[in-house]
């Protein structure tokens, strides 16, 4: 007798089924594990044979003498129809029959199913040992996470059969599956799962499941349809997969005598391999034995197709780190600084999370990150948004690729400056000028603010010719200490001294503007307080008690326009304008030009909007133009639309960059008043801003922009918004956010909208911008799961403004911990620091 059939012992056995309530989620997405093959089997549409696939390339794994593990996440029509049973069972029967020499240990377990479906009975585990030979044993564990009676979509039998199971904890489950140490690790185990129905069928929420499993990003294997109307399917369900950012590294499907692997191959350009298996027996007597015989030779290539993509996947994901030191110049960062095995690999992004390659005690795996600098201030997609954003911008690059904008309308273009008047601009700009960064907005604002001056202050006469009387004229920009405004030149000359201007990085750099230093806002010791400089502080100031507020909201209040302080700022403000606008010496200050509210490359800072409203009051007075760079603060970064909305004043010239796009692709818009437009008209081109660049509103950025200005702004597609749809909601947890400015090591804290700045109390001059201070706080922070880069001792959490509540809580509560912790490990060091100097001197004396 064979050894194989030495023993078949067939083991079934009943337990309850557990509910679903007892799988809790978590906040951190689980890792997948990359020392295994992972993949997943998708069907352009049902009925097109993924669970004989799955059987196929099963047999064919466990016969290369390596163990498997199947998942069927979703499965209806349960238990008459149950895949990872038909698996394990065809899996088994082609093994026995094939005298499999090696010993195997086979399950089959439905972890959860509905009432209804229980009542028909099935088994819920099923096991099999087969006693082989002599070698390694082979196990085949195939597992049913959520089953449903009826045999329709997910989403009607939940909805039918009360098994209501919520995207998180689908996504939970499964990952439990896919992580590091949950399996072999040495790379002898394969991992399939298996979806239901086709490629954008709906999973029990009605969430595509394409959109279901994305977080994960496995590469999958592409069942297509070789019926007629096939080819359309598949290469369909190619397009949705490719869109969502999916690997799909074979296409298979069963022959049907109409040659479609011909088409197939033709449009994928054989970037794709495309295998095609033997017609399917029609008989529903046949067992499959023959066919699984038949069709093993393709199993086979199927196999090493996958394994050559797994293979050359992780050996570049292993190569990156070198590659990378090797080859870029990064921006902002000193690498000498950086060692190799800190760069952060990146192989996706799904909503605020990266997802990174990552070793750790040997084990290969992709885990996630949350994006806490969202991506360097631009990002804002959730996950929805993130796919509404790649399809728009499909259609219109598939529509436009690049037109030229001037002279020229296009729909893109048209539907994005409409929405800025109406949004960031709404009762007060009535022109859009667009570039392609905030830098150069900015210099664009510029351009328009010195040649309103100048026309309202009758300097330029009216002339077609060009410029007169301007000989030995020079205008300067009114600005604050700590702005930040952009990297190119011009840009720069409008901002106070700091470590992006000095000799080394700007040798042409000489500051063109009067700096003020500006009073700030910050949050410590559980309480809002008023930072005043020396500079600002009268004798009517000195002999009170400089403010503190209990809520935001005291800060932004426009009562505090009557206070002894705002009069102080007034006469502070008048006098150094009176003192640097002197137009009989030819000096002027042609411009005014803030952050709102916020500072952002300068330290987070959050400027006392008392100030800044007076300061935009006195400058209108004096005619000079108001410009708000809000590259940073625009678009509900701080928690409204415009930042202009929380100072209640409004500017002439504004800049919007960043989250206007949702952070996919680079635009800006520079917006402007009736007002201000006027001056450039004449009949001179000369008379004309001559400012722009080839990719002006370009269609693929302002469809970008278009969807992502409307998805924020509605209730419908952003849960964050209150009742009125003016604000954001709080996001963030202020009890952690008040234990947090209690600890010795936190200097100052400030929270508004999707931002929390923490500035750590750095002693000696290891602060400010090229402080390390915070180095190893971050490198922890990174193995938690939060991606931070700091500024400086300033370290800080950023999310989207659809991001959730709970999500901005867990990353803050690990802020906290770890800060926390960096106070206990001070605290030890100064006693055992303490401990020897006791022990000195008593050695000593």
């Amino acid at each position: 007798m064979s050894p194989l059939l030495s023993l078949w012992r067939y083991n079934s056995r009943r337990f309850r089924f557990p509910s679903a309530s007892l799988f809790s989620t978590s906040s951190t997405p689980q890792p997948v594990s990359l020392s295994s093959p992972t993949f997943t089997i998708w069907g352009a549409n049902t009925g097109v044979g993924k669970t004989l696939v799955s059987t196929g390339l099963s047999i064919s794994v466990l016969s290369s003498l390596q163990s498997l593990l199947y998942l069927k996440p979703l499965q209806t029509g349960y238990p008459l129809d149950s895949d990872s049973r038909f698996v394990f069972v065809k899996a088994l029967d082609h093994l026995r029959l094939a005298n499999f020499a090696n010993s195997v240990v086979a399950s089959n377990q439905i972890l959860v199913a509905s009432e209804s479906a229980k009542e028909l009975g099935g088994c819920e585990h099923e096991k099999v040992e087969l006693n082989g030979g002599e070698g390694e044993e082979v196990r085949l564990e195939c597992k049913t996470l959520y089953a449903w009676r009826e045999a329709v979509g997910p989403h009607l039998a939940a909805e039918r059969e009360g098994l209501m199971v919520q995207d998180e904890v689908v996504r939970e489950v499964l990952g439990r599956f896919l992580g590091p140490g949950s399996r072999d690790e040495d790379g002898s185990e394969w991992r399939l799962v298996e979806t239901a129905g086709g490629v954008a069928s709906p999973g029990p929420t009605g969430t595509l499941q394409c959109d279901l499993y994305r977080p994960f990003r496995l590469p999958g294997v592409l069942v297509g349809d070789g019926r007629l109307g096939g080819i359309s399917s598949t290469i369909s369900a190619y397009e949705s997969l490719i869109l969502r950012g999916y690997d799909v590294p074979v296409v298979i499907f069963e022959d049907n005598g109409l040659s479609n692997e011909v088409a197939l191959l033709s449009y994928l350009k054989k970037r794709v391999p495309v295998l095609v298996l033997p017609p399917i027996p029609k008989d529903p007597s046949d067992d499959l034995t023959n066919w699984f015989l038949e069709s093993a030779s393709v199993f086979t290539s199927l196999q090493d197709e996958l394994l050559l993509f797994h293979s050359r996947r992780v050996e570049r994901l292993k190569d990156m780190q070198k590659k990378a030191m090797d080859l870029f110049w990064w921006p902002f960062t000193q690498h000498d600084l950086v060692p190799e095995n800190t760069i952060t690999v990146i192989d996706s992004r799904c909503a605020e999370s990266f997802s990174i390659y990552k070793v750790k005690d040997g084990k290969e795996a992709i885990i996630s990150q949350f994006d806490a600098c969202a991506s360097w201030w631009t990002q804002g997609p959730d996950m929805s948004l993130q796919t509404e954003l790649s399809r728009d911008m499909g259609y219109s690059v598939s529509r436009y690729g690049h037109v030229m904008f001037p002279e020229n309308v296009y729909e893109p273009a048209l539907n994005c400056a409409e929405l800025l008047l109406d949004g960031v601009g709404r009762g007060w700009a009535s022109r859009v000028y667009f570039s392609d960064n905030g830098s150069t907005a900015v210099e664009i604002a510029l351009k328009m603010a010195f040649r309103k001056y100048v026309h309202d202050h009758c300097i330029v006469l009216n002339s077609q010719k060009g410029i007169e009387n301007a000989s030995g004229f020079k205008l300067k920009v009114l600005a604050l200490n700590g702005g930040y405004h952009g990297d190119t030149l011009g840009a720069m000359e409008a901002q106070a001294p700091s470590a992006y201007t000095g000799f080394l990085q700007q040798p042409w750099y000489s500051g063109r503007g009067i700096f003020l230093e500006p009073p700030t806002v910050l949050f410590t010791n559980g309480k809002w307080e008023l930072s005043v400089p020396d500079s600002l502080v009268s004798e009517k100031l000195n002999n009170q008690t400089q403010p503190s507020f209990g809520i935001l909201a005291d800060i932004f209040c426009q009562t505090r326009d009557s206070s002894t302080i705002a009069d102080m700022y007034r006469s502070y403000i008048s006098q150094r304008l009176s003192q640097n606008s002197v137009p009989d010496q030819g000096t002027c200050i042609g411009a005014l030009l803030i952050e709102p509210v916020i500072q952002g490359a300068g330290g987070m800072n959050m400027i006392d909007p008392l100030f800044q409203r007076i300061l935009v009051s006195e400058c209108k007075k004096h005619r000079i133009p108001v410009i708000f760079d809000e590259v940073f603060t625009g678009f509900w970064r701080l928690g409204r639309e415009s930042a202009a909305e929380l100072l209640g004043c409004y500017p002439d010239i504004a800049c919007y960059a960043k989250l206007m796009t949702g952070g996919v692709i680079p635009l800006a818009a520079t917006l402007a008043t009736e007002d201000v437009f006027q001056v450039f008209r004449g009949n001179s081109k000369l008379r004309a801003l001559l400012h722009g660049h080839s990719y002006s509103a370009h269609a693929l950025g302002c469809t970008a922009a278009a969807k992502a200005v409307q998805w924020f702004k509605d209730p419908r597609t952003n849960p964050n918004l209150d009742s009125n749809s003016t604000q954001l909601k709080e996001l963030w947890d202020w009890e952690a956010i008040s234990k947090i400015s209690s600890l010795p090591n936190v200097k100052r804290i400030v929270a508004i909208g999707t931002l929390v700045a923490i500035e750590l109390e750095a002693e000696g001059f290891d602060t400010g911008y090229a402080s390390q201070y915070a180095t190893s706080l971050i490198r922890q922070l990174r193995e938690d799961g939060v991606y931070m880069r700091p500024l400086g001792n300033v370290i800080y959490l950023m999310c989207g403004p659809c991001t959730s509540q709970d999500i901005c809580t867990h990353q803050l509560n690990k802020v906290y911990e770890r800060i926390l912790a960096l106070d206990s490990e001070e605290e030890e060091h100064e006693l055992d620091v303490s401990n020897v100097n006791t022990r000195q001197c008593i050695s000593v004396y």
